[in-house]
């Protein structure tokens, strides 16, 4: 089973600093959550993250993932405007893309930012994800378009987040339950009742919407068309994605 583990920069994904390699197939970081642990494959990040807050030196086989690779990627699932313009999606659906898994188990990507205490694991940082823009109106439809697009391709996503509230709208698993010796049983579960929870019908009906309404920017430079894009319209297909999820 091809597990590949997306660490964000929630406070919580500091637990995955302790966890052990062997279940995932790779362990990608994005923006500044290299830092969390030394054995990451793959570092995703937007052209103007600083060259000082990345990783001075790489160890084979770790590599950098940048625009030049994520944006096809998106292209390939329907573009940048309607996959969310956030890098915990742009992360996603790259590991959708390139790394082909069986499931997307992801931590520290929640997207939930609690008053009065620390937004990220290195203190305070700007919520990215809540930023006023018009690809962000519904992070639990952007959430459920992930799944279902990653079911084509018989992949699951799960949660391994201990936090009560996540954007993310996918099954929950406990550090414990995930790391005993139960794992491939108990993901395989979960991946039927996620089956049960999505309607074909309304994923194909949902995906046509997207292409007669034809926002695709193949630079993923969006902003630079955003008068060309109706607010409503995207927001009228962010409620056909939650009714898809049942």
């Amino acid at each position: 089973m091809n597990i590949v583990l997306i660490i964000g920069s929630s406070p919580d994904a500091l637990r995955a600093k302790a966890w052990p390699k062997a279940p995932f197939g790779h362990v990608v970081a994005m923006n500044n959550a290299w830092n969390i642990r030394d054995d990451w494959d793959y570092l995703v990040c937007p052209e103007d993250f600083a060259k000082e807050r990345r990783p001075a030196t790489l160890k084979a086989p770790q590599r950098i993932v940048e625009y030049t690779e994520y944006v096809p990627s998106q292209n390939v699932y329907g573009g940048v405007v309607y996959i969310g313009g956030t890098m915990a999606f742009t992360t996603a659906y790259w590991a959708l893309h390139a790394l082909k898994p069986d499931v997307l188990a992801f931590v520290g990507c929640d997207m939930v930012y609690p008053a009065n205490t620390a937004t990220h694991f290195y203190g305070q940082g700007s919520p990215d994800p809540l930023r006023d823009d018009i690809t962000l109106q519904s992070l639990e439809a952007k959430s459920i378009r992930l799944q279902a697009h990653a079911l084509k391709q018989h992949c699951y996503c799960i949660n391994l987040s201990s936090l009560e509230e996540s954007r993310l709208v996918y099954p929950v698993i406990g550090e414990k339950q995930f790391f005993s010796n139960n794992r491939a049983e108990l993901i395989r579960a979960l991946a039927q009742q996620i089956d049960d929870r999505y309607s074909d019908k309304k994923i194909s009906a949902v995906k046509e919407r997207e292409e007669s309404l034809n926002y695709k920017v193949d630079s993923g430079d969006y902003w630079r068309y955003l008068d060309q894009l109706d607010a409503d319209k995207l927001l009228e297909i962010d409620r056909q994605w939650l009714s898809v999820f049942s």
